[in-house]
């Protein structure tokens, strides 16, 4: 019944919206009172005629005279508007950093006036009112983000969403593709502003389906808003991607191979007057060899376990999308989006078992060949109605998505007992497989609407509810040599689980600014979750509960000038389990170290407080931030003895690994990240991050802390004849863990691009760690009962060589809105929660 009020209410507002805006047009026709003259217009990328979010604009008298009148900040659609002026001629003053400044004359009247648009060229390219060709900076700070350009990075191509991510400020990625932000795997992934359930479920695979030349952009959002689901307690990152054309028609078709991976993508898109249409494909694969290693020593009975793994890895992606916009009037429009993503692969492995007793005597041998296998759909279909007003800033949309989303995983093992090489399969001691698939949909309806209160102040409203249905059903098979002439099902190994999750939610921004240097932003976001799971292997069920989380927010900058700036911030996120971390199937695809969900986990609540200063000049830009990030009630992956999780029926020194609710975790955190531009042609960026990581557990009787640090460094330079070299390298310290250490990671890769054809081809070659083939991501744990250290053999060292070929106009289109569920954990990796 409460869901079915709630939908009522959001219903309601909806409906109540178009009448307020009609009561409230006849005020915009009102006779203009004199000396109240307005000023509205755009600032633009001179080159791809797309948007510059917070360009500063400052109203300057008639020369020489160049003390300000007053100023604001352009909105993320690059739109400005000054009110209360004076009827006379003025001077109007736009610039942005990485952007030359445009100074126009304008003369207001009493009543609006158009200024038009202001195209600005990219620093150091604009000689009187000629535009040269350009390049925006590859790293973009923002006042509320971090950006990664990455189609001005040229070791991109050819590459995937995962090479791309690497090179972000804030980001690292492993050997795994394994994903954290600001050391945290506890964040979401949105794709255009909105998420993908397969991102959520499966990050580091799915990754390897979107191709890099496809990406426009990464940004890095810490402290997001009270729009965003409160999902993410690190931040969001948005993957933003490249779109149509302003008027006219473009595309790209690309090709690229290597020793790792090999792809093949195409884009095509056209705009007329009022329809734009934008769409993308492509395939591709990854392979690559794989090495292992483990030694645990198991404190109880002084057992030495040891296991020595190799073997190798593959997939394939595709992907494809299509976009329709379509204006049907000034202030009115309509788009619908669609999207496929899918991947499938297999990770063959040789596993090398052996284990010796305290007294050194061989206690356990046998080698076991396993092949994994997994696959993920994503499919959405998401269409916007959004409308603008008179009144500037002034919009309300309505969004409605359906996505279906669903994998298959499953395993072969056969294991020769008593030997160090494995034989064929008829002579195997044991054999096992395992099938599953965790079906999934979700559909959501979404309304958001600005209500601008003059110049200086805003109010931003949203309602929106989310219908999730997963689940997972899996069987195993086993065949013992010389008991069965087949193989036969495991009725007790077997899993048939769903689980459903409601989340509706309502959220207000206020956004104000108290003079000239000031601006304060306060927001809440209320949060109803509505729960229920049902095992029908037990036939059992988890009865349907609710909870409420209200989440606050807020930040305040301040300007000390139009390049220099001082913000503070504040927010609350939730973070609720994903399938993965509720599935209580049991994974004994490797039977000395078993793996299952938790389905009684509850969801995370985290404080997180920022202070950062930026400064952007001639010389370049920089932001230091300090963060504190607090969670009481952290989900983390636990370790521990077969034994220690009541599963009884497991060989002795056997360990599992779950999620629980045991952790409280504090990060505290400061970093550095700026850009410059040495000398003609050269871009250099990147910085040092440091933290100071607490982590206490009373349930496990555990405290672990210590420091850990990251540098991230890019840089390019532009020769002669169109050649660009470019270089970027990450390293990071090991970093305390609940239950041990997490891995050091090393990674750098240069690249030489030529473009020719009259700009509209390029030819590029990537090589990553040409000096050492492979990084050894070792991690240590250490339990009450038992100590492990494992490695991960990383072959790093690849070459990749691509083609692409431009065709047509290369402006950029406006951005769609879009539906952004980010509102459930697991974004991280498959282990996650770290």
């Amino acid at each position: 019944m409460q869901r079915y009020l709630f939908l009522g209410l959001l219903l309601a507002c909806c409906a109540g919206i178009q009448p307020a805006a009609r009561a409230q047009a006849p005020a915009a026709a009102a006779p203009a009172i004199a000396a109240t003259g307005s000023l509205t217009g755009t600032v633009l990328d001179s080159l791809k005629r797309e948007p510059v979010p917070y360009a500063t604009v400052v109203l300057l008298p008639p020369a020489p005279d160049d003390k300000p009148i007053t100023g604001v900040a352009a909105d993320e659609a690059g739109k400005f508007s000054l009110t209360k002026l004076a009827p006379g001629p003025f001077r109007l003053r736009v610039s942005y950093v990485g952007y030359g400044t445009q100074t126009r004359a304008v003369t207001i009247t009493a009543g609006a006036t158009d200024a038009g648009a202001f195209r600005l060229p990219v620093a150091g390219t604009a000689l009187a009112e000629a535009i040269i060709i350009g390049t925006k900076p590859v790293v973009e700070i923002r006042p509320d983000r971090m950006v990664y350009n990455a189609d001005q990075d040229a070791n991109n191509a050819g590459g995937t969403a995962a090479d791309v991510l690497r090179k972000a400020p804030l980001l690292a990625v492993d050997g795994d593709g394994n994903v954290k932000m600001r050391g945290s795997s506890n964040f979401k992934v949105l794709v255009n502003n909105k998420p993908s359930p397969t991102l959520a479920s499966n990050l580091a695979e799915a990754l390897k389906g979107i191709p890099a030349e496809q990406i426009k952009s990464v940004e890095i959002i810490t402290t997001p808003p009270a729009k965003y689901d409160g999902e993410g307690t690190a931040g969001i990152i948005n993957i933003v991607l490249k779109k149509g054309v302003e008027q006219g028609l473009n595309g790209r078709v690309s090709a690229a191979g290597g020793n790792r991976n090999s792809n093949g993508n195409a884009s095509l898109n056209f705009k007329t007057k009022k329809l734009g249409f934008t769409s993308s494909g492509g395939t591709g694969g990854w392979y690559g060899p794989s090495e292992s290693g483990r030694v645990r020593f198991n404190k109880q009975d002084g057992t030495t376990l040891r296991q020595n793994g190799a073997g190798d890895y593959g997939g394939r992606w595709y992907y494809g999308s299509l976009g329709l916009d379509y204006d049907l009037s000034d202030k009115q429009s309509l788009s619908l989006a669609a999207s496929l993503n899918t991947y499938n692969g297999d990770n063959y492995n040789s596993l090398l078992n052996y284990a010796t007793a305290a007294d050194g005597r061989l206690s356990q041998l046998f080698t076991r060949n396993t092949t994994s296998l997994f696959s993920g759909f994503n499919g959405e279909l998401t269409g916007t109605y959004t409308k603008t007003f008179a009144q500037a800033r002034r919009e309300w949309s309505v969004l409605g998505q359906y996505a279906n989303n669903s994998g298959t995983f499953g395993y072969n093992f056969d294991e020769y007992r008593n030997s160090y090489v494995a034989l064929e399969p008829g002579r195997a001691s044991y054999r096992e497989r395992g099938r599953g698939r965790s079906p999934g949909s979700e559909t959501t309806v979404q309304t958001d609407f600005v209500q601008p209160f003059g110049e200086n102040q805003t109010l931003e409203t949203g309602l929106k509810s989310i219908w999730r249905r997963t689940g997972s059903v899996a069987d195993v098979d086993g065949l013992t040599l010389g008991q069965n002439a087949d193989f036969g099902r495991l009725p007790e190994r077997a899993t048939n689980f769903s689980y459903d999750q409601n989340v509706q939610a309502a959220y207000a921004t206020y956004t104000a600014k108290a003079g000239k240097k000031l601006t304060l932003s306060a927001g809440t976001r209320l949060e109803r979750t509505a729960l229920a799971a049902s095992f029908r292997t037990t036939n059992s069920e988890i009865p349907l509960r609710d909870y409420y989380s209200w989440l606050p927010n807020g930040n305040a900058q301040y300007a000390f000038s139009d390049n220099n700036s001082l913000r503070l911030a504040y927010s609350k996120r939730i973070t609720r389990p994903y399938i993965d971390y509720l599935n209580p199937f049991v994974d004994r695809s490797d039977p000395q170290n078993i793996t299952f969900g938790n389905p009684g986990l509850d969801p995370e609540l985290t404080d997180s407080y920022e202070l950062s200063f930026n400064t952007n000049g001639k010389a370049g830009s920089l932001n230091i931030a300090a963060s504190v990030r607090r969670t009481d009630n952290a989900i983390e992956t636990v370790r521990g003895l077969a034994s220690d999780f009541n599963i009884l029926d497991a060989a002795p020194g056997t360990t599992a690994q779950t999620f629980a609710n045991v952790a409280a975790n504090s990060f505290y955190q400061l970093n550095f990240y700026g850009s410059a531009k040495p000398a003609k042609g050269w871009d250099i960026s990147g910085g040092p991050d440091v933290q100071y990581i607490v982590r206490r557990s009373p349930a496990l009787g555990i405290e672990r802390r210590g420091f850990t640090a990251g540098l991230n460094f890019n840089t390019s330079y532009k020769l002669p004849k169109n050649y660009t070299l470019q270089g970027f390298l990450y390293s990071s310290l090991p970093s305390p863990d609940l239950q041990g250490r997490g891995a050091a990671n090393f990674y750098y890769q240069m690249g030489a691009k030529k473009t020719f054809l009259k700009d509209k081809a390029d030819v590029v070659l990537n090589i990553a760690t040409p000096f050492n083939n492979t990084w050894r991501y070792r991690n240590t744990l250490n339990t009450l009962n038992f100590s492990e250290t494992s490695d991960n053999i990383s072959f790093q060292r690849c070459f990749r060589l691509s083609f692409s070929y431009r065709f047509g106009q290369e402006q950029q289109g406006k951005r769609r809105k879009s539906v952004s569920n980010d509102d459930v954990k697991g974004g991280g990796s498959k282990q996650g929660g770290q």
